[in-house]
Parts: structure tokens; C-alpha cells; sequence
């Protein structure tokens, strides 16, 4: 049974970052390889409570809600880049005294990933990347039209005029038919971006999408001249990144190492979860 949101909170914590309050979570064995978790958009950390337990039962795992997302801060005037995602990331695994390090991203996380990638240094090493679902390639990527509409310079007043029941439509989109997000799902997750006035903060942090082309150079390239391990789990059904998108990873990443679950939309870690942790366990036993 799926961790509550409430509980979840409660066992979490905080961390400061340039004067904001970021909610972060801990558990599994210190001592065991530390694995990093990173969300997507327009949710939190709170994706990855399907899976959280059987990944902490294996590794050090720790994850976080990324500024303008879930229980962290949400400041007004703020430039939600990529790059300060990645800034964030890193100095959270600095103040944990974390060297090396694993991760398993999804959707507005894969690109927060990949920018980490380009980055991959000594002092902070990224020892391999698992990528779910998300637009890795913006050639690929097919956002809904209220993504389109939130990026776009009446951002803010779509975002304004959002409801718990618009957004339950745009969510029964994207999972697959098979396995749609149950009403409590739906309440949980629409309090992660309302909450602590999210709506305002809504079409800045969309934006992000507006950068995936022109940082594609970097951020495609970062994956293709990767030292480190890779893998997609790709859910197919996905009308944002599915099948298209592993198509091109296939064309575009050498070696690829892809595995497709079948009947699974964008929230592969929240419709199948058995499958995930099946598929993220067997790759990193691939691992030295």
C-alpha cells in the first residue's frame, strides 16, 4: 500500500537552500551506495512512495521536492532554471557528504538528470542514470495542451483558472486506460501543486520546457558520451513521451539499454510498481 502523503510529510525533513525551505527524505543504510530520486513535473517526491520501500531496503535512498514543487518553497520572484535545479541537487548532496552517487529520474526529472550528467565530475560522481518517462528529446516530446498553454505568455492565467477537475482530466490523459489514477491520488497530488500557493508559481516553473531546445547540445549530449551506466524504462502507452520516445533513444544513445513496460502510461512508479523496481534492481545488478 502506497505511502500517505500525510505520512510522508511528517517523515521527512527540511533543508535550506539560498534562504528556501526544501522538503527532503532520507531512509535505507547509510552506508549502503546512496541513491538519488528526482520528480517530475507537475508533482513531487511523493511519486516515488509506490517504490520507496523496496528501493530502501537496497540502498541509501534520498530524494527531495525541487523549488516550486510539493511541500518545498515556492517563491514568486524566482528564475525556475534547470541549472539551479541541478545547483540544488548538488549542494543537498554536498551537506549529506555524498561523493558518488546513483540516480532514478522522472519526466521534468530526466532533464535535471542529464544536466547533472554534463556536469559528472570527481568531487561529485554519477555513478549511472535511470531514466522513466519524460522529454528527453524535445523532437519527441508531445506536451498537452495545457503544458503548451501554461508556458506560454497567458501562463499565469491559465494556471489561475486551474481546477482540481482540469487537472483530473489532464492526469487520466497521460496514465494508461488499464491502470487510471484513483480519486485519492488525484486529491493527493493536486494538493502538491496547489499547496503553499502553487497556482502562482505554476506557469514560471513550466517554462522549463522552453529550454530543452536550445540546451539540447548539452543535454542529448550528455547521454551520448556517458561513462556512466544507462537505462530508460518507458512506459508505452504515454501520449507525452512513450514509445517515440524510446524509439529515438534507440537512434540516439549508443548502446542503449531500454525496457519497455507494456500498458503503463507516464507514471510508471505510481501505475506499476512491481514493474519499476523489478526493471531499476536488475539494472543496477549489472552494475560492479
Amino acid at each position: 500500500m502506497t505511502e500517505s502523503l500525510e505520512s510522508w510529510r511528517h517523515s521527512g525533513a527540511w533543508f535550506s537552500y539560498r534562504g528556501h525551505a526544501v522538503f527532503v527524505r532520507r531512509a535505507g543504510d547509510p552506508a549502503a551506495p546512496a541513491l538519488l530520486l528526482i520528480h517530475g513535473f507537475p508533482t513531487a517526491s511523493w511519486d516515488y512512495a509506490p517504490v520507496w520501500d523496496g528501493l530502501a531496503a537496497r540502498w541509501r535512498v534520498l530524494t527531495l521536492d525541487m523549488l516550486g514543487f510539493g511541500f518545498s518553497a515556492k517563491p514568486r520572484r524566482y528564475a525556475y532554471r534547470i541549472a539551479d535545479q541541478a545547483d540544488l541537487v548538488q549542494a543537498f548532496l554536498q551537506a549529506e557528504g555524498i561523493g558518488t552517487y546513483h540516480v532514478l529520474a522522472h519526466d521534468y526529472g530526466d532533464t535535471v538528470a542529464q544536466e547533472l550528467l554534463a556536469r559528472n565530475s570527481a568531487d561529485q560522481h554519477l555513478a549511472s542514470v535511470c531514466l522513466l518517462n519524460g522529454g528527453i528529446f524535445p523532437e519527441t516530446h508531445r506536451p498537452l495542451p495545457i503544458q503548451r498553454l501554461l508556458s506560454s505568455p497567458v501562463g499565469p492565467l491559465v494556471a489561475r483558472l486551474s481546477t482540481r477537475s482540469t487537472f483530473a482530466v489532464s492526469m487520466r490523459r497521460i496514465f494508461s486506460r488499464g491502470r487510471p489514477p484513483t480519486a485519492d491520488e488525484l486529491d493527493s497530488l493536486w494538493s502538491l501543486v496547489t499547496g503553499g500557493d502553487g497556482r502562482a508559481v505554476l506557469a514560471a516553473v513550466s517554462r522549463y520546457r522552453l529550454e530543452r531546445r536550445p540546451q539540447r547540445p548539452r543535454w542529448v549530449g550528455a547521454l551520448q558520451t556517458a561513462r556512466a551506466p544507462l537505462r530508460l524504462i518507458n512506459g508505452t502507452d504515454d501520449p507525452i513521451a512513450g514509445s517515440a520516445m524510446a524509439a529515438r533513444y534507440r537512434e540516439l544513445v549508443p548502446a542503449p539499454d531500454v525496457v519497455e513496460l507494456e500498458g503503463v502510461g507516464h507514471y510508471p512508479q505510481i501505475e506499476a510498481p512491481e514493474r519499476v523496481l523489478r526493471a531499476y534492481c536488475n539494472f543496477r545488478a549489472g552494475i560492479p
